[in-house]
């Protein structure tokens, strides 16, 4: 996929996010650090919402995807960093963040939340994230 393409599909999914969050919850996102913490709430209610269903696979696949996209564009606007397309597993392939030497998998955190445990904390990775970025 070529570069200008990646990064508006990014920007847009970002802005699917923003869009989801205010239609279904009325939380409002805001490309700040501080609304990365919305996240998890919005994941949270997400679940809350489908308690007792198992998510199908397309939802978790959009809403991962979406809120991951709307992280990375939060760390873009903070660090820089530019998008890549991970081919490495054909049959999953990936979007990820890539800065300097590093990669973040901002959709993979949140899919870790969504559906392996709902402890872990996607404002936490980021935090991580942007301090090893901007040390």
């Amino acid at each position: 996929m070529e570069q200008q393409a990646l990064n508006q599909l990014m920007r847009e999914s970002a802005d699917d996010a923003i869009k989801t969050s205010k239609e279904e919850f009325g939380i409002e996102l805001d490309f700040s650090s501080k609304s990365i913490s919305l996240v998890d709430t919005i994941i949270s209610k997400f679940l809350d919402i489908y308690s007792g269903q198992a998510l199908e696979d397309k939802a978790v696949f959009t809403i991962c995807n979406i809120y991951g996209a709307y992280i990375g564009e939060v760390f873009r606007k903070l660090a820089g960093g530019q998008w890549q397309y991970n081919l490495q597993d054909e049959d999953a392939p990936s979007i990820m963040l890539m800065y300097q030497d590093k990669t973040f998998a901002f959709a993979g955190i949140c899919y870790e939340r969504l559906v392996n445990d709902n402890t872990v904390s996607v404002k936490s990775y980021f935090n991580e994230a942007i301090g090893g970025a901007t040390q």
